[in-house]
């Protein structure tokens, strides 16, 4: 009963918050200025839908196949760590720089603030059972390496950069390929955090369990 009970607390909160980014992305889309390839090219808002669609399977689809995948162990923290990230990089080095104001300063705290703590209070409260191995730390610095990549690609092809720290035309290559470089090891590290966390959490359960 007390698990039936968790699993349906479980999906109220996945549903919700699925609800909630689905909302704050498509809002920001239309709150957006310039082209709908600039916008689905900003980090914030791949998170956030990647938020969206795990939340909308924990919710609704936990017996097919995409279900499954979204709402497996690696793939939820995976996104707890690049939802994390976010909220770190934006609060710490690109608060301020563009003035918000009305709307646009509230979806602005709903995608960098708001959305990552929830998801981030999801994961360590309903996160699936099992364990990680370190390895997977590799694993998931793939896809933040190959969104750099398609940044610095498609920027030296538009011209646009959708970070500071990302705008070799104007910083140079030598010194974006450093912040390139750190922003993978701040990826590398704080995901062997998580993976530390968890392990301790499914040790410290499981001596609860045995006694």
């Amino acid at each position: 009963m007390q698990v039936e009970k968790k699993w349906n607390e479980q999906k109220v909160f996945a549903a919700m918050l699925a609800l909630i980014a689905w909302t704050t992305v498509v809002m920001q889309f239309f709150f957006s200025e310039g082209t709908a390839a600039n916008f689905f090219s900003f980090f914030t808002i791949q998170c956030n839908m990647l938020v969206a669609i795990s939340c909308t399977c924990a919710a609704f689809f936990t017996g097919t196949a995409v279900g499954r995948f979204f709402t497996g162990l690696s793939t939820q923290t995976a996104i707890a760590l690049y939802i994390f990230i976010v909220a770190l990089v934006y609060n710490t080095v690109l608060r301020g720089l563009v003035p918000l104001s009305g709307w646009n300063l509230f979806l602005d705290t709903m995608l960098h603030v708001v959305i990552p703590i929830l998801y981030l209070l999801y994961w360590s409260l309903m996160r699936p059972k099992g364990n990680l191995e370190y390895r997977n730390g590799l694993y998931w610095v793939i896809f933040p390496m190959a969104y750099l990549i398609y940044s610095l690609i498609r920027g030296s092809i538009v011209h646009w950069y959708p970070y500071p720290f990302l705008n070799a035309d104007k910083s140079g290559y030598t010194q974006v390929s450093i912040n390139v470089a750190v922003m993978i090891v701040v990826f590398f590290i704080a995901g062997l955090i998580l993976i530390a966390i968890t392990r301790k959490l499914r040790n410290k359960e499981a001596m609860m369990s045995n006694e």
